[in-house]
């Protein structure tokens, strides 16, 4: 019997390979997965509790819209996730114990009042964090921390006061749509890479002289819909001969007829006004359709393949380029409009999906097809036309 020993432990250890293979990529019943079970959406399935079954090496995490309260310390484990998405839950406070590896964290559309400074203290590889319309208050970063990300959404909360010690690598930051009075002189000198700064549709009456003055990167500033004391001629003064002479653009200028002013002023082609929004909307939800249960189980599977699509997870090199607002290469134009906020399903969003907006035609392109199938008829009828005349001439 002893030399059969080693074929017998072989196949024990064929068998246990197998049945491994076979639970690693088991996916939950209430979820729908792929690439190898490593990208995971749950959204939209009425769930109260992270549903069992997930594989420890998944990278991509959506848990969208359902009635999540608390998730502390149980995802901890998932050290390979990037992407989650927890938008449109119950959540009271930010989960503890995230994994330390995650770059994009949507946690938009939920109950969050505050975040504490340890909640994102160890994140050194978080590149996108969405809070958006939540009941934030306020929020506490230690210095020095989160030096990976660029793209902070603050927009639809009850801030009174601009953030101070915000992550010094910031490229957008969006405080639409709060309750901001106020800026204190200095809370932004830490910001030189911060290109696109969203502050409209707040409280603001003035603004400290020079507030903006070390904003070196600044390109894109809007300032409209805010109750501007243009009665305070010194304060207003001041303000509008930074915006007049900014090298970035002021979209919304205080007290002033014309909707932009600074850099260059931006206009769609035909004169047509539109808005458009400048980060991602939350992963498990359209931007058009933002209220809990608005999104059909179809739709929501197209709006996370498109975000597949462009995820870091798949193009690694998705997130090294930031300089550009859509991946064609256009040139965007903005022109500011706001929206009473009645309720998630009609807000409209400062966060920016650059890939919902239709590419319009090339009318121009166009036109020159057109002409040069009009040339040859056009030639063709003044030769005809000559010919009539030089015969007509000769008889007569």
């Amino acid at each position: 019997m002893l030399p059969h020993a080693p074929l017998a432990c072989l196949f024990l250890l064929l068998l246990s390979g197998v049945l491994g293979g076979l639970v690693l990529s088991i996916c939950p019943t209430v979820c729908s997965c792929s690439r190898g079970h490593r990208v995971v959406d749950c959204s939209l399935r009425h769930l109260s509790q992270l549903p069992p079954g997930l594989q420890h090496n998944i990278r991509f995490l959506n848990l969208s819209h359902n009635s999540l309260c608390s998730l502390d310390d149980q995802l901890s484990h998932y050290a390979h996730l990037r992407t989650l998405d927890l938008s449109y839950n119950l959540l009271g406070r930010f989960p503890s114990g995230l994994p330390r590896a995650l770059w994009d964290i949507r946690a938009a559309g939920n109950q969050l009042r505050a975040l504490d400074k340890n909640d994102t203290a160890y994140h050194w590889n978080l590149r996108v964090l969405d809070l958006s319309a939540n009941e934030l208050e306020r929020v506490v970063f230690i210095n020095n921390t989160l030096p990976s990300l660029h793209t902070l959404n603050l927009s639809h909360n009850r801030f009174w006061t601009v953030p101070t010690n915000m992550p010094h690598n910031l490229e957008m930051v969006d405080l639409s749509h709060n309750f901001l009075v106020q800026i204190l002189l200095g809370s932004l000198d830490r910001l030189p890479r911060l290109r696109r700064f969203y502050l409209h549709a707040n409280r603001f009456s003035w603004v400290p002289e020079g507030v903006f003055d070390r904003l070196e990167g600044l390109e894109f500033l809007t300032l409209g819909d805010n109750p501007w004391a243009c009665e305070e001629e010194e304060n207003i003064t001041r303000l509008l001969l930074w915006a007049k002479h900014t090298r970035a653009a002021v979209l919304g200028c205080p007290c002033y007829t014309r909707p932009t002013c600074g850099q260059a002023h931006l206009a769609t082609p035909g004169g047509e006004r539109h808005f458009t929004s400048h980060t991602e909307p939350p992963l498990g939800a359209d931007a058009r359709e933002m209220g809990r249960g608005g999104l059909t189980p179809d739709k929501a599977a197209v709006v996370t393949s498109r975000y597949l699509a462009k995820s870091a997870l798949l193009e690694p090199g998705t997130h090294g380029d930031r300089g550009s607002a859509n991946s064609s290469g256009d040139q965007t134009s903005f022109v500011f409009i706001s929206t009473p906020l009645h309720g998630l399903s009609t807000r409209t969003s400062t966060t920016g999906d650059p890939h919902s907006a239709a590419k319009k035609p090339n009318t121009g392109s166009t036109q020159s097809r057109s002409h040069g199938l009009h040339t040859p008829i056009l030639y063709s009828v003044v030769t005809w036309n000559l010919l009539v005349t030089v015969t007509a001439f000769k008889a007569f």
